[in-house]
């Protein structure tokens, strides 16, 4: 049993970091300390003025450990490393690093590369971000192609210089072109090093660094060299033009950081300020805010973001003031020793910069705005799902909806798909699509039995693979398994599936989406009969939106694989939409077209003999040549 009162008798009267644990063992709050005995022994003391965040953090602890260290400074870099590691529910929390993108620039190699990752890491590498959504990394990185056309290929330098031919890309002038010896190693590590500046917002430095190149390049004849300089110059300089200028005195790297919290849910927005300029700017949702003043939210976000940061600025403003001013002072102490020079924090009260801090504030407004119609949005999909469960008599939610559509040509080369719904949402990368290989001609049951079985028994096959730990379960593409079934079709389509299901014990709830005559869903029919869907009703726009796309997904891909039939029958004269319908219908597939004679071809709905004869020309001329 762990005796409080001793414990917190014994503690010590020195710098150092506690860790709160419940009673499950679990790390539920880390905090610093200048003296750990007396900022642990506010947390016992009854009648001490806590929030009622603190209350019930202190309610839920069983025993307490610390750490002593040789400086508050030691402590509170220790704190951020064991806020990162053990993820507390009781202390503010910036998301988990892995779940950012940055951009790595691995300048610690002999040949640089640059790529979009998840997290960071103690390698060496430069790393530029974070940045939250995957979008605006991917931007950057296309801004940066476009400017200094880096490899993006897999050949690895030096080993692969003169082996083999470049690539498509240097071709497109999308590449430098290291592959061909004609870059010098300081030349390719150069490419980089105005790369680096240009993530670091250094516009203004990398376009004269950039011009007294192109000045030497000019003066030495390089023209084609000289060219390329002016070129990322004028590049450069538009898309400067295009940032927002806030301050065009205000030279030093600065950070801007606003707050805004309502409820569980708290935002930071962040502007990232060089040359005077707006080059950037992110929002984080900020986790376990409940609670807490936006002065604390801001200030452990300022420790968690900049720790192990590989751009800090000079000047960090803050809307939200620490109430304690030696933590402010110690921040900035810290931030000082990881930079190397010095880090002013600032927080406004009069001038140009509280209008700065308004700006960025007013963006943080607008992230939780847009954060809580999501999160409407996502009830609304919850209470259709809901609604679905119980109009069906599911007995559980559909979280997961597959749903079964076969496309073809008047009954020529018959193909499935699988459209995925998540949540109420559709999901992608989860489609899967299917060749009939078993069913000739125009037979939607057997097709759709064919599809059907395939999924489940590359379902079964993963299981097992899961099971032998041969597959892991992220990897598979047939799992899980879903809540509800939908086939493109009425009680035929059900009837035939059913049995299939039955025969592979497969129980999973099943429904045909059954059409009216202008080929809209007007009910659902399962094993007991149809079920009406009221058309005013949510659910009925859902499976509509299902049916929407469970068919356009198998007509992409009956397109995708079909592309180049039609286009080689789009090459022959006289053989438009409709006749190129008609011989696929008729034949089946191209090698049975270019096997067919002229008669025979001529017998074909909407065929006359000339055409036949373009027809049967074409296909021998071709074989002649590829003969």
């Amino acid at each position: 049993m762990f005796d409080f009162e001793e414990e917190i008798k014994n503690l010590p009267e020195q710098p150092g970091v506690y860790l709160m644990h419940n009673s499950d063992g679990e790390i539920i709050y880390v905090g610093k300390a200048k003296v750990l005995k007396n900022r642990v022994t506010q947390y016992f003391r009854k009648n001490s003025n806590h929030t009622p965040k603190v209350l019930a953090m202190v309610a839920q602890v069983a025993y307490f450990e610390y750490i002593i260290t040789d400086s508050e400074r030691e402590a509170l870099a220790l704190e951020c490393n064991l806020i990162k590691k053990h993820r507390p529910k009781y202390n503010i929390l910036l998301k988990d690093d892995k779940q950012y993108r940055y951009i790595k620039v691995t300048i610690n190699e002999p040949y640089p590369r640059v790529m979009v990752v998840h997290g960071t890491r103690n390698d060496g590498a430069k790393y530029y971000g974070p940045y939250m959504g995957k979008g605006t990394a991917r931007n950057t990185m296309d801004i940066i192609r476009r400017l200094f056309k880096p490899p993006t290929c897999s050949r690895k330098f030096p080993r692969d210089i003169r082996k083999g031919r470049p690539c498509l890309n240097y071709h497109i002038n999308a590449c430098f072109a290291p592959c061909t010896g004609r870059v010098t190693k300081e030349e390719y590590r150069k490419v980089f090093f105005e790369i680096c500046r240009f993530l670091e917002g250094k516009h203004e430095k990398l376009i004269k660094e950039l011009t007294e190149e192109m000045k030497e390049a000019s003066k030495d004849l390089l023209y084609e060299k000289a060219a390329a300089c002016r070129d990322k110059i004028n590049s450069i300089r538009e898309i400067s033009d295009r940032q927002k200028i806030v301050n065009t005195s205000h030279q030093t790297d600065t950070d801007v950081i606003a707050a805004v919290a309502e409820g569980d849910i708290a935002y930071i927005e962040v502007f990232f300020i060089r040359d005077g300029r707006v080059v950037g700017r992110e929002n984080y949702r900020i986790e376990n805010s409940r609670g807490s003043t936006k002065a604390d939210i801001v200030t452990d976000f300022i420790k968690q973001f900049y720790d192990g940061a590989e751009m800090i600025p000079d000047e960090i403003i803050a809307g939200e003031e620490p109430e304690d001013a030696e933590e402010t002072e110690l921040i900035a102490d810290r931030l000082r020793a990881m930079k190397g020079r010095k880090v002013t924090l600032t927080f406004p009260k009069r001038g140009e910069k509280v209008k700065l801090v308004a700006m960025v504030r007013m963006n943080a407004e607008k992230a939780l705005s847009n954060h809580k119609l999501r999160i409407l949005k996502e009830k609304e999909k919850s209470g259709v799902l809901e609604a679905m469960s119980d109009l069906l008599s599911l007995g559980k939610i559909p979280n997961r909806i597959e749903a079964y559509d076969i496309s073809n040509i008047q009954g020529a080369d018959n193909v499935g798909a699988m459209a995925v719904f998540e949540y109420g949402r559709p999901a992608k990368r989860k489609y899967r699509s299917f060749k009939i290989k078993t069913v000739e001609g125009a037979d939607d049951y057997a097709s759709m039995r064919e599809v059907i079985y395939r999924r489940f028994r590359h379902g079964l096959d993963e299981e097992e693979a899961v099971a032998a730990g041969k597959l892991n379960i992220r990897d598979a593409k047939f799992l899980p398994y879903p809540d509800l079934i939908l086939l493109d079709g009425g009680k035929g389509h059900v009837r035939a599936v059913t049995e299939l299901m039955e025969m592979m014990d497969i129980d999973i709830p099943l429904y045909g989406m059954v059409k009216n005559d202008r080929h809209r869903t007007r009910a659902l029919t399962g094993a007991d009969g149809e079920v009406e869907v009221s058309p005013q009703s949510p659910v009925f726009k859902l499976v509509t939106h299902i049916q929407d796309e469970v068919h356009d997904a198998a007509i992409s891909y009956f397109r995708k694989l079909h592309g180049k039939i039609d286009s080689e029958l789009d090459k022959i004269p006289g053989i438009g939409e409709k006749r190129r319908t008609a011989l696929l219908t008729k034949y089946g597939s191209i090698e049975a077209i270019r096997n067919a004679e002229v008669e025979e071809l001529a017998d074909v709905e909407s065929m006359d003999l000339k055409a036949a004869e373009n027809v049967y020309n074409y296909f021998r001329s071709n074989r002649q040549c590829s003969d």
